[in-house]
């Protein structure tokens, strides 16, 4: 079925349709390590910021917080991550990578490298740092 031409002329059909497109993509290269997009997010937002509390985390990752929390319960459960007790908060908990998710995150290299490949060619941009700063610079609320 293909949309209507006034769907396919709105800008937010536009970037849906291409993030849907980028999805399938590294769900296809994530697949093999056995690694969920959501999961992948998850490993390199933490190895960039280490510990974060799991509303900063959510919002980091674009993951919605009772959906995360099952996200970080699988990821527990395959030691790719651990819930520890913040120093200054005990009350608080931290997700952070567990060694064998720190591991993991050290090969996701080449998979970014190949899907940003990926990305550019789609975009049919021979330079995609325009179009990285033109989406980075959008307002978004929340």
């Amino acid at each position: 079925h293909v949309p209507d031409t006034l769907l396919i002329e709105q800008i937010g059909y536009q970037i849906a349709r291409t993030n849907r497109q980028l999805e399938l993509d590294l769900e296809a290269r994530l697949k093999p390590l056995s690694l969920s997009v959501d999961q992948f997010r998850i490993l390199r937002c933490l190895g960039e910021n280490g510990r974060l509390p799991m509303g900063e985390l959510a919002s980091s990752v674009f993951v919605e917080p009772a959906n995360l929390t099952k996200i970080i319960d699988r990821m527990t459960s395959e030691n790719l991550v651990m819930r520890v007790p913040d120093d200054k908060d005990r009350r608080r908990v931290l997700v952070t990578l567990a060694p064998e998710g720190t591991a993991k995150n050290a090969t996701l290299g080449p998979i970014i490298r190949e899907h940003d490949a990926y990305a550019r060619d789609m975009l049919a941009a021979e330079d995609g740092d325009p179009l990285r700063r033109l989406l980075a610079g959008i307002k978004v609320s929340g």
